[in-house]
């Protein structure tokens, strides 16, 4: 199976999604058998901050016991055997929250979106926050290329639909995109997750947050269900 947790917000440093990072890491550890479980964190949002790989490596090897690594790509030379051999370990990927739009330009320019292809492909867990949860879907809502001026951004398309993260800061403006232009979309709250399995919604996880399906297709409301 193919499966993508898929974090709306929250600060790990301040493990605002402890319950969540349990949920993930138990399934890593389900993945890796007898092995200990390893994480790959992947900061390019972020511009590969060293600060938040060392709040990942404390939350996941100081309080789940799984061995973590850092794939840092940004302004450096990257070489294809050792990215190859750290993709190889990695029993889930965590790709953190920034700027969504350089993330997606910088793993196409690098062929890092190649290694994180195959991975899902077989089986490694994909988990990720704001930037590093909405890059998968057809389109997402950021503010990537002028901070605080929001938009919508074409993602990856490997899940159908639109989506905003930190959906409880956001309802207002992205529920009138919705509805303007008739969507259906996903708002994933900060301190909620949306798992997907093999492409699509299965189910959401709470620590503290809801994930909420919106339909603005009649052109007159929206529609919310809480998924």
């Amino acid at each position: 199976m193919k499966r993508m947790i898929l974090i709306g917000g929250g600060e790990l440093k301040n493990r605002e999604t402890l319950h969540i990072d349990g949920y993930i890491a138990s399934l890593a550890k389900r993945r890796a058998g007898e092995r200990r479980a390893c994480g790959l964190f992947i900061p390019t949002a972020s511009h590969d901050c060293m600060p938040y790989y060392n709040t990942f490596h404390k939350v996941y090897t100081g309080l789940f016991d799984i061995k973590t690594d850092v794939v840092l790509t940004v302004g450096r030379e990257i070489d294809p055997a050792k990215i190859g051999a750290k993709f190889e370990k990695a029993d889930f990927l965590y790709i953190g929250g920034g700027n969504t739009v350089f993330m997606l330009e910088h793993w196409k320019e690098t062929g890092l979106l190649g290694y994180i292809r195959e991975a899902y492909e077989r089986g490694v867990i994909v988990a990720g926050l704001s930037a590093g949860a909405i890059c998968w879907f057809e389109e997402m809502y950021s503010d990537s290329v002028i901070e605080g001026e929001y938009a919508m951004y074409r993602g990856l398309g490997w899940i159908k639909g639109k989506i905003s993260p930190h959906y409880n800061e956001r309802m207002l403006d992205f529920d009138k995109i919705v509805l303007y232009n008739q969507y259906r979309a996903w708002g994933i709250e900060n301190g909620a997750a949306l798992e997907i399995e093999d492409g699509e919604p299965a189910k959401s996880i709470s620590d503290g947050g809801k994930v909420w399906k919106l339909d603005g297709s009649d052109g007159k409301n929206v529609v919310k269900a809480e998924f």
